[in-house]
């Protein structure tokens, strides 16, 4: 998935705490808010886990979270 931008939420649950939230564009280019734990910026290409494994990506596995960037790709050609 490649970032698009940063989400600024300052009314939160308890569980995600002070996580950075960025939009996310997956390959039919649809939009997604991930947590991110990584520092990822926009124009990244990123790999992030769902479901129970968003949570385990996260410094603290109670985060509240369904999607998570787990890292930041170093080289990526989308187009070939």
């Amino acid at each position: 998935m490649q970032v698009m931008g940063r989400l600024v939420c300052t009314q939160r649950v308890p569980g995600l705490n002070h996580m950075n939230l960025r939009i996310l564009k997956n390959n039919k280019g649809k939009q997604l808010v991930a947590v991110d734990p990584v520092g990822s910026r926009e124009g990244n290409w990123v790999f992030t886990a769902t479901g129970t494994a968003a949570r385990f990506a996260c410094p603290n596995p109670e985060t509240q979270t369904d999607l998570t960037i787990e890292g930041i790709i170093d080289h990526w050609n989308p187009d070939g």
